[in-house]
């Protein structure tokens, strides 16, 4: 879950030999896109807060009381997108890699994809009331290992006819009988089908399509800016303009696909907060050519270990609630305790000490190691 490839400023750093000095180069280095870990951070800490705040009303950009309903399916949109710039970087960034070494790098990603799924078990093991992500996150990488050799002109228009087609058997897909047996609870936790991979695949591709376009150019992230904006604006607009509603969506075929409410994985939703994900992206990368780079060196320092950041704030969640609640799953009693500032700040604080004086994450480290024994590569590695 790295992401590599030139950085897009010029970044001053200790030049001194030392401990230090490495740490700070692996953060603000050459080997690290300050913006894409910039939008990472943003996302893992969107979805922090649409986990723990009580979000009542949908979001308004004309309503600041309504903002912070941004988070909600957005902050995971954007992950899932991230997840294929991701992808995109570790085989090759513009130039996909060839041979041996794409058939090296494909066997990693396959076995990181392997190593997540049981994570993501293991986190809905504990009980905590959430739709975990990683069991979807780990599909998705294999679905999208054979496209990695694509170029942007074929990956991008891939993704907007995944993205306009897969929403109309979305919900045919939801309708099954299957979902409703015995079986069907467990399977749709097995696969993450909170976050569909039938459909989500869609945002991967458009990711692993803006790697290839070359996410350090300034004209991609420029155009990132410009066609998610546009794309929000019409999956939203058209949204407020129908009035689409959660009575529609049930009542007809129609109004399950015209509407954009988070996680409904609707048209509406689909094309709105997937465009929204790519101006993030665009806007992040864009901010990280500016000084504002280093004021927003702990966000970067949260998106380069995103891993840990999230399995460590569920497994905290359980802890406490564990001790302090009847149950771990109680939702409103955990929300009540108001955790979200102190789990924030927390993971800020440690994100940023781990990384300037120690380095890679925790559990980065381990997938990293892990995918390298199973899959060997060239010793200058």
């Amino acid at each position: 879950m790295s992401a590599r490839g030139t950085s897009e400023t010029e970044r001053s750093a200790p030049r001194a030999d030392s401990w230090l000095a490495t740490r700070w180069e692996r953060l603000n280095g050459p080997a690290r896109i300050g913006g894409v870990d910039l939008a990472r951070g943003l996302a893992v800490l969107g979805m922090f807060a649409a986990h723990l705040l009580w979000i009542t009303e949908p979001f308004d950009v004309l309503d600041p009381g309504t903002w912070v309903a941004v988070v909600s399916g957005r902050s995971s949109i954007l992950f899932a997108t991230l997840a294929g710039v991701s992808i995109g970087l570790v085989t090759g960034a513009r130039s996909p890699l060839a041979g041996v070494a794409m058939k090296t790098a494909r066997g990693r990603l396959a076995v990181r994809a392997g190593l997540l799924w049981v994570l993501g078990i293991l986190l809905i093991a504990t009980g905590v009331p959430v739709f975990v992500i990683l069991p979807a996150y780990a599909l998705m990488f294999l679905l999208a290992l054979p496209l990695t050799s694509l170029p942007a002109r074929v990956l991008l228009p891939l993704a907007a006819v995944l993205a306009l087609t897969m929403p109309f058997v979305q919900i045919v897909l939801d309708a099954l009988p299957f979902w409703s047996s015995p079986i069907g609870e467990p399977v749709s936790l097995g696969l993450g089908w909170h976050y569909p991979f039938t459909t989500w695949i869609a945002f991967v591709v458009a990711g692993l399509g803006v790697a290839r376009a070359g996410v350090t150019r300034l004209r991609v992230q420029v155009c990132l800016v410009a066609a998610g904006a546009v794309l929000a604006a019409i999956g939203y607009g058209l949204g407020a303009a129908t009035g689409s509603d959660p009575g529609a969506e049930a009542a007809s075929y129609l109004g399950a696909l015209w509407t954009v409410r988070p996680h409904s994985t609707g048209l509406l939703e689909v094309i709105g907060s997937g465009g929204f994900a790519l101006a993030v992206l665009g806007v992040c990368l864009l901010a990280c050519r500016t000084v504002l780079a280093w004021v927003v060196l702990p966000l970067r320092a949260v998106g380069a270990m995103p891993l840990t950041a999230y399995t460590l704030q569920l497994v905290v969640w359980a802890a406490v609630a564990g001790a302090v609640l009847p149950r771990v799953g109680d939702l409103a009693g955990f929300r009540a305790l108001e955790p979200f500032r102190p789990l924030t700040l927390g993971t800020i604080v440690l994100c940023t000490a781990w990384a300037l004086l120690v380095g890679r994450g925790p559990l980065e480290t381990v997938l990293d190691a892990a995918s390298r024994f199973a899959v060997p590569g060239d010793r200058r590695e």
